[in-house]
Order: structure tokens, then C-alpha cells, then sequence
């Protein structure tokens, strides 16, 4: 009888592989099937058929022979549409970008991937330009949260092919990218796993940027265990170096400043039952006003948030061309506020944003982790949003507020699913540590991942 690996975890998937009961073939015509036969066909803008089935074959013959490359061997993968993939179009979401030069190669953590044995079977959905944090796109469609049950709610962006692909089960992993909460918002609002790595722990070639100073990449997955494998992989390593930490010695730092603003009921009450949970198992936690992030948000009104002006610096010729016509309005809207800051300008964001990043090296410890919602909202109804462009504005701004903090100061985070909200829909407990603390950051994920989850995985 056939094995349904839909829902599979890349650990499940691995020992079916590795002990010889799921063949990578069978593993990858299976995923292709289902990405096929899905009502929502909107998730992903192509499939890489051919590819898969070539890097499924080779994956299969290393099996048969004893030569496997390890944990990842034969594990699909899914490529948002920012990763440049040999003989493939990068569009960024865009249809200004589909009749573009195919990429002469992989990009690096692309080929990093393939090296590992993990096979390419497509490229996901996005917002346009990865310039939004709802998940909207006109263009290709917007993927439908898949734990809705009252009508066709937002997957959030700009990885919303990802964070649905991986949700519904049609992946183990999606590879993400994160300017200002693309990874941790699909994963919050999706209930899977959110991975954003310190800003240059992966090489960027290959990758379509931004926002150069804030872009970063990691996986969509459904375990902390999983995104730490594919996270050594990205690297070139074999074997992880992030290890559990001890429940005991889990140090919680809840940021009370900004983070609790405007939050619906229900996220509250999910985030603080997953604190409970924590506490019961060992850690400890406090609460802290942190005013530097209200600092970050006075600052953005003075000069305009950097995405912005990094953003329109890129797609200066585009939006003020032809192009422009056949781009999202409300991407084209939000570049040209980037017009708006000036050199000087510029230059004081980058010199308050080193300053700043400092200072809170100071405050918090090496060991510390701060925990915090990942959102204050679940995922609103895609109606709406795209009826009215105000609304369409704010609830943008509200969905990137707490996540963007992370970005600006150069943070690693892990999104973990903590409970529902409103109408049932998914809340992410967000764990942030300081530039360059992922190993420890993902050890703490793992020992984490149990009470955060309520015990369920």
C-alpha cells in the first residue's frame, strides 16, 4: 500500500527515505501530484517538473547504491520566487520581470540544497516585489489560508506560497525571504515554522533583493528540527551545530514596549497560556520596557522607514516607466515613499540604526531570548484589503509591526505555532536573539517547541 507523505515532516519523510520504504521518486511524483490536484492553484507560479524529476532520479541511484548525502537526500523543497533557478525566469511576483532572461545558474544556497540531495519541485507565490506583508498579489493570485473556515483569509507575505504550501501539507519545506517579517508572518499566520536567519548568515547571490541592509533568507518548515537541518545545509555543512538547550536554562525576555499595542484578545490569551506552559516546564521569564523600539518607530516618522528607501532606489526607473502600469498600485504606492527621504536623511537612519543595534547589546544578554507574539492580529479576510486601500494600509503596517523591530536591529527569530485566535485561525509565538546568535537561538527553539505548541506538533 502506498505511503501518504502529504502533512509529512522532513524527520518523517527522512527515515521513510533513508530506510529504504519511501523511494525519492515516488516521494517526488507524489508531491507533484498533489501540488497538481489542489484547488488552490494559486500557491505556486511553476512547477519545476523536469528538474524534480532528474534530481529525484539521482537522489534514488545514490540510495540504491549507498551513497546517500544524508538527512535531506531526496526531500522536495519549494523556492520562493526570488531564488534564481537554472534555466528559470525569476519574476519576484512580478509580470514586469516574466519575460525576463532565464538564470544561467542556481543560486548559491539554491545549489548548497541541491548539493545536499533535496530536490527543486517549484517556485512559490509572493507580493509583488516581496513589498508587502499581506501575501496580495494581483498578478498570480493570492494563495487562501488553508485553516480558514469562513472564507478566503489573507496567507501573509511576502512568502505566501510558501507559508500555504508548507500549512497544507504539499511540502516539508519552502525557502522564504524576510525584509520585514516575510518569513515569520506566513509561518504565524500559516501555523507552521518560521526561520528568519541573522541578516548575511547565507550567502545572498542569486537572491532578488529589496531592501540590501534588511533582507534575509530561511526556511518555512513544520518543526524546529527540520529548519535546523536545512539551516546547516544552506551553509554547506553536514552535520548542525545547533544543539537543545535545557529547559531549565531557558532565559525569556517579554518586550512589553510596542509589541502588546492594538493586540486582539485572542492572541493575547494564546501568547501568555504558551508562557505559562513554558514556565511550568523550567523557564524562567520576565517581562521589560525596551524604549528603543519606540525609538525605531519615532524615528521612521522622521525620516521614512529604510526598506522604503532602499526599495526606491531599486525600482526608481520602474515605477517612474512604463513598468508601472503593470505593477500592484499598492506597491508602486509604497516605493515612492521612499522618494521622500533624503541622503542626509538616509545617512542618519544607517548611523541611529548602528547606535542603536549597540545599545542593545547592553541591555540584553548573550543568553537571553526575547518572546514576544509574532503578530497582533490573525489573518483578516482578503475582501476587504482589497477594496479599500487605507484598509489596505494599515492592516499592512499592523501585520509588519513587531517583525520589522527584528529586521531593523539585526535580529534571528523562530515563529513556532502557540494556539488559535479569533475564528480559529493560527497565532505564532515569536523567539528573537541578537545579531548572530542563531545557534543558541535555535537551541533554545527546540527546547521550546513542545510547551509552545501545547504539546502537539
Amino acid at each position: 500500500m502506498a505511503i501518504d507523505i502529504r502533512g509529512k515532516s522532513i524527520a518523517q519523510l527522512a527515515t521513510l527515505i533513508q530506510g529504504g520504504v519511501l523511494d525519492p521518486v515516488e516521494v517526488t511524483e507524489q508531491t507533484l501530484s498533489a501540488i497538481s490536484a489542489n484547488p488552490d492553484q494559486t500557491i505556486f507560479v511553476k512547477l519545476t517538473v523536469d528538474r524534480a524529476r532528474a534530481e529525484a532520479a539521482a537522489s534514488s541511484r545514490r540510495l540504491r547504491e549507498g551513497r546517500s548525502l544524508g538527512m535531506l537526500d531526496g526531500i522536495p523543497i519549494a523556492w520562493k520566487d526570488l531564488f534564481d533557478l537554472e534555466g528559470e525566469v525569476t519574476t519576484a511576483g512580478s509580470k514586469v520581470l516574466a519575460g525576463g532572461l532565464a538564470a544561467l545558474t542556481d543560486a548559491t544556497v539554491v545549489a548548497n540544497l541541491k548539493a545536499a540531495g533535496m530536490v527543486a519541485v517549484g517556485r512559490t507565490n509572493m507580493s509583488e516585489f516581496a513589498f508587502s506583508g499581506l501575501g496580495l498579489n494581483p498578478h498570480y493570485g493570492t494563495p487562501a489560508n488553508p485553516h480558514s473556515t469562513d472564507g478566503h483569509r489573507i496567507p501573509g507575505g511576502s512568502s505566501s506560497g510558501a507559508g500555504v504550501a508548507v500549512a497544507s501539507g504539499l511540502v516539508p519545506v519552502a525557502m522564504g525571504t524576510d525584509t520585514g517579517g516575510s518569513i515569520r508572518i506566513p509561518a504565524a499566520f500559516n501555523g507552521t515554522v518560521g526561520y528568519k536567519a541573522t541578516r548575511g548568515r547565507y550567502p545572498m547571490w542569486g537572491v532578488y533583493p529589496l531592501s540590501k541592509s534588511l533582507d534575509s533568507l530561511g526556511p518555512l518548515t513544520r518543526t524546529v528540527q527540520d529548519a535546523v537541518w536545512v539551516d546547516a545545509a544552506m551553509r554547506g555543512r553536514s552535520v548542525p551545530e545547533a544543539r537543545r538547550a535545557d529547559s531549565l536554562d531557558l532565559r525569556l525576555v517579554v518586550p512589553e514596549t510596542v509589541f502588546f499595542d492594538d493586540i486582539e484578545d485572542g492572541v493575547a490569551a494564546a501568547f501568555e497560556a504558551a508562557l505559562r506552559r513554558l514556565e511550568e516546564r523550567g523557564a524562567i521569564i520576565y517581562r521589560r520596557s525596551f524604549p528603543a523600539f519606540k525609538a525605531l518607530f519615532d524615528l521612521m516618522a522622521d525620516h521614512g522607514p529604510l526598506v522604503a528607501a532602499e526599495a526606491f532606489a531599486l525600482h526608481r526607473q520602474r515605477i517612474f516607466g512604463a513598468e508601472a502600469a503593470g505593477m500592484d498600485r499598492r506597491v508602486v504606492a509604497r516605493v515612492k515613499l521612499g522618494e521622500k527621504t533624503s541622503m542626509s536623511a538616509y545617512i542618519a537612519i544607517l548611523d541611529a540604526r548602528e547606535r542603536m543595534i549597540a545599545e542593545l547589546r547592553t541591555i540584553v544578554a548573550q543568553d537571553e531570548v526575547l518572546v514576544s507574539p509574532t503578530l497582533p492580529l490573525v489573518a483578516p479576510h482578503v475582501a476587504p484589503l482589497e477594496a479599500d486601500d487605507d484598509l489596505f494600509v494599515k492592516i499592512n503596517g499592523r501585520t509588519l509591526r513587531n517583525t520589522l523591530i527584528g529586521n531593523f536591529f539585526d535580529w534571528c527569530g523562530v515563529s513556532i505555532p502557540c494556539g488559535t485566535g479569533a475564528a480559529g485561525m493560527p497565532v505564532g509565538l515569536l523567539l528573537s536573539g541578537l545579531p548572530n546568535t542563531d545557534e543558541h537561538l535555535l537551541g533554545v527553539a527546540l527546547a521550546a517547541e513542545e510547551a509552545v505548541r501545547g504539546g502537539s506538533q
